[in-house]
């Protein structure tokens, strides 16, 4: 069996990249704004849970009068290109080493210059084969799309039955791949975990932590 990981908040926790990415930009922001980087970390965390990820810069300066297409823009670069502090999470780091023995991949999605940062943090290409991000295949390629899949496919020169992919994202994880055979495992944890899939959208199995992907569940698969 080759198994397939999702990264974001499958094998770590991405609110961990948020906090790195917001104490980053708040230690770049402070001297203009006049404000610790903690206040101003702080701050952005606030206005993350209530606003989301995509208003944070802009309100923040908004408060302080600041507020600017190139400021902004500079704490999007500031966020995207930080060398984050961020680990895998206990059950990622077991499941990886339970199954050293196996073929593992990792694919994400997301920007390329971040995700790439948040492979070196997390040390996965000495964990897996590849790490496969989706974005330097061009954005048609992204998830949902099964191509980074199909490639993993020729690599190990076997059916798509015998590739597991273990995500958490009902909404662009698994509806891609399920149409052409993949294998496909919903892990019950992050933001995702009370999401309801649509029709045709969830995993073929479930599990509430990586800690019940054993090798007695593999073996059901064959």
């Amino acid at each position: 069996m080759v198994l397939v990981f999702d990264m974001d908040d499958t094998l770590y926790e991405e609110a961990a990249y948020v906090r790195s990415g917001f104490m980053a930009v708040a230690e770049s922001l402070s001297p203009t704004l006049g404000k610790s980087a903690k206040l101003l970390a702080g701050e952005m965390m606030e206005l993350f849970q209530q606003l989301g990820r995509g208003k944070v810069f802009d309100s923040l300066l908004g408060r302080y009068g600041k507020v600017s297409r190139r400021l902004v823009q500079q704490c999007v670069s500031c966020y995207r290109l930080h060398e984050p502090e961020i680990q895998l999470h206990q059950a990622g780091s077991n499941c990886l080493h339970r199954f050293r023995h196996l073929p593992l991949y990792v694919v994400t999605d997301g920007n390329k210059k971040a995700q790439a940062a948040k492979v070196r943090a997390l040390d996965l290409e000495s964990k897996v084969e590849k790490v496969f991000i989706t974005h330097r295949y061009g954005l048609r390629h992204a998830k949902p799309s099964p191509h980074c899949f199909r490639i993993i496919q020729k690599l190990e020169r076997v059916p798509a039955s015998r590739i597991l992919y273990v995500g958490d994202n009902p909404a662009k994880d698994f509806v891609g791949i399920r149409p052409h055979g993949f294998r496909t495992l919903r892990v019950l944890t992050g933001p995702h975990s009370m999401a309801k899939a649509r029709p045709g959208h969830d995993a073929e199995f479930h599990v509430n932590s990586l800690n019940e992907l054993t090798s007695e569940f593999l073996k059901q698969l064959e």
